[in-house]
């Protein structure tokens, strides 16, 4: 349904009754019911797991491919791309919230609580005595000693891959904006390459740590802040990767224009923000 103007000009779509809300929801609830089954050893719940991401990748197909139906049929108005606009503004400004978090935690150990234990206090006193603040930190009650993950090496350049790839989609969209086909292809294609890179250094990193640097998930605070930053946002950088590649193939078949675009613009804005994150997290991770 599409409301209209006195002139008869399409003001806003209204999309019909769908099922694809509720198919999302069933998929949510197998993955979570499934998930808690699983870690309590119920062996069903790994088939639900199964059957849940199934079911929301089966939905994101069907959904997403209805929503670009009806874009390419250019059925939107401006007042529904406004609101697709204001939509992926929220979610990224959720994202930095959930990403504050995670440095807010950071923040909280590296200047208050370490120092307090290791201050002489009370608290730090009475439990561990003999515990010297410093960090990376070991904790006061590891066994195990391990090698902090230094800012020089794989991290360095995967700042410099990541900082390319930003610059590299930037020209992809200028290209996209002055009607280059070849060159917005070639430029989005380079993009994706870089974010894979990216990705494929940081297992590799990861490799490293559990066998060399005997860093871990368990190695204490700095362990599970090192590998909950880095990990959430090598997740970050993969649905960025996919986006991207959504894209490239919409282009190939000819999607956008320079005045429709906005699915393009959204993928560009969150790889934008997980490349500023990453800035963020180099220094604070792995530079201090």
């Amino acid at each position: 349904m599409v409301s209209t103007t006195n002139g008869g000009q399409p003001a806003y779509y209204i999309p019909q009754p769908s099922h694809w809300p509720i198919t999302g929801s069933v998929a949510m609830l197998l993955l979570g019911a499934g998930a808690a089954l699983w870690f309590n050893g119920i062996g069903v719940g790994a088939w639900m797991v199964a059957l849940g991401f199934a079911t929301l990748v089966f939905m994101m197909f069907g959904w997403f491919g209805k929503v670009i139906s009806e874009s390419e049929a250019r059925i939107y108005s401006r007042k529904v791309d406004l609101s697709f606009r204001w939509g992926m503004s929220w979610f990224i400004f959720s994202e930095v919230m959930f990403f504050a978090a995670f440095f807010g935690a950071l923040f909280y150990v590296r200047n208050l609580s370490v120092p307090d234990l290791g201050s002489g206090t009370l608290t730090g006193a009475t439990l561990w005595p003999n515990y010297a603040a410093q960090w990376p930190t070991e904790g006061p009650y590891l066994t195990q000693s391990f090698t902090p993950m230094g800012a020089i090496g794989i991290p360095l350049l995967n700042t410099i891959l990541l900082l390319t790839s930003g610059v590299t989609l930037t020209i992809a969209h200028h290209a996209l904006k002055a009607g280059h086909r070849g060159k917005l292809a070639f430029w989005l294609a380079a993009t994706i390459v870089l974010g894979a890179t990216f990705l494929g250094f940081q297992v590799y990193e990861y490799t490293h740590a559990y066998s060399e640097l005997n860093l871990k998930l368990t190695s204490g605070v700095y362990g599970s802040t090192f590998f909950m930053l880095t990990g959430f946002h090598g997740m970050h950088v993969t649905v960025g990767a996919i986006m991207l590649t959504v894209m490239l193939g919409r282009v190939l078949k000819g999607h956008f224009d320079a005045q429709h675009h906005f699915a393009f613009e959204a993928a560009a804005w969150y790889w934008h923000f997980v490349d500023v994150v990453w800035l963020l997290l180099f220094v604070m991770v792995y530079w201090l």
